[in-house]
């Protein structure tokens, strides 16, 4: 009995609650935040009193934290706030400044977007066409007293039909009538494309293709008298296209599909054949292949190590 005495007399601050169980409960208070707060609790066993239990809860005041270290503190004292780095290695180098070395460009900068998010970040592709053609494509100027007028950007592509053809869709109340056009664009400089869109009318029809022509733009290898580097041919479905180099002043001897495709390609002396289909679209996409396995010489050279010359011996 005098020791439990003893030990209640030290805590004068708590509240005793005598209970049957022989442990005493030590709890903070609810934290009307939290659903379930926690409670920790203090047990303590009298050897003097095994049936006797006390249960002690107490809160904790402000006045009982230590706030003696902002009693000494001064923010506006330089000697309590002044940092002092420790010291640099000997062997320490620093870094380069962000702003020193040489500007980037223009064109490095979209190369190095269009690396990192493709050629559609930057708005451009990598033969410098806008992929946001169709948006673009037509422009929209309208009068006093007159109809919305269409204008086509200028681009530096020409365009030319292919074909022209009526397909119909069956479907469950009749028959829907649409217009496919076949439309090749290039710029007589090496671009060129081939497209085909389908729409209710001819002149939506052409505006579709030529818009996926843009999209499809390929690069032609040429020499300097405006002629293939070397014998190709090309396959797309059942249509073949047989492509040779001609001497200058022969011109393009093709027909068909052919012939366009390497007209606008810039292509002034070229023969070239079809064999097997018929098909205008077929035709234009295999001579388009046929174009793609083609390789400069010096391309070729420098794949091999070693110079032109080379691969005439």
């Amino acid at each position: 009995m005098a020791t439990a005495s003893a030990t209640l007399s030290s805590l004068s601050s708590l509240s005793l609650h005598t209970t049957a169980n022989s442990r005493i409960s030590l709890s903070k208070t609810r934290n009307p935040f939290f659903t379930k707060p926690t409670k920790p609790s203090l047990y303590h066993s009298f050897s003097s009193h095994p049936t006797t239990t006390t249960t002690a809860t107490f809160t904790v005041k402000s006045s009982d934290i230590d706030t003696t270290f902002f009693d000494n503190f001064n923010p506006n004292d330089e000697t309590d706030t002044v940092f002092n780095p420790p010291e640099r290695p000997e062997d320490f180098v620093a870094p380069p400044s962000f702003d020193e070395g040489p500007m980037e460009t223009e064109e490095e900068i979209a190369l190095a977007y269009e690396e990192l998010y493709g050629p559609a970040y930057s708005g451009e592709s990598y033969l410098g066409n806008d992929i946001y053609v169709m948006d673009s494509k037509m422009q929209k100027k309208t009068g006093f007293g007159s109809k919305t007028k269409r204008e086509k950007v200028k681009d530096g592509f020409e365009e030319r039909v292919v074909q022209v053809r009526r397909v119909t869709k069956v479907v469950k109340g009749g028959k829907q009538l649409h217009f496919r056009a076949v439309v090749v664009v290039g710029d007589k400089q090496g671009q060129v494309g081939v497209g085909v869109g389908k729409a209710k009318e001819v002149v939506g029809a052409v505006q579709k293709s030529a818009i996926n022509a843009r999209r499809n733009i390929v690069s032609v290898p040429m020499t300097k008298y405006l002629t293939f580097p070397h014998r190709s041919e090309g396959d797309y479905g059942a249509a073949k296209v047989m492509l040779r180099p001609a001497s200058p002043g022969t011109g393009v001897i093709a027909g068909g599909a052919v012939r366009i495709v390497l007209e606008l390609a810039g292509v002034e002396n070229a023969l070239g054949k079809q064999l097997g289909s018929n098909n205008a679209l077929n035709n234009a996409r295999a001579t388009v292949v046929a174009v793609q396995k083609m390789r400069q010489f010096r391309d070729v050279a420098r794949d091999r190590g070693i110079p032109m010359e080379e691969l005439w011996k």
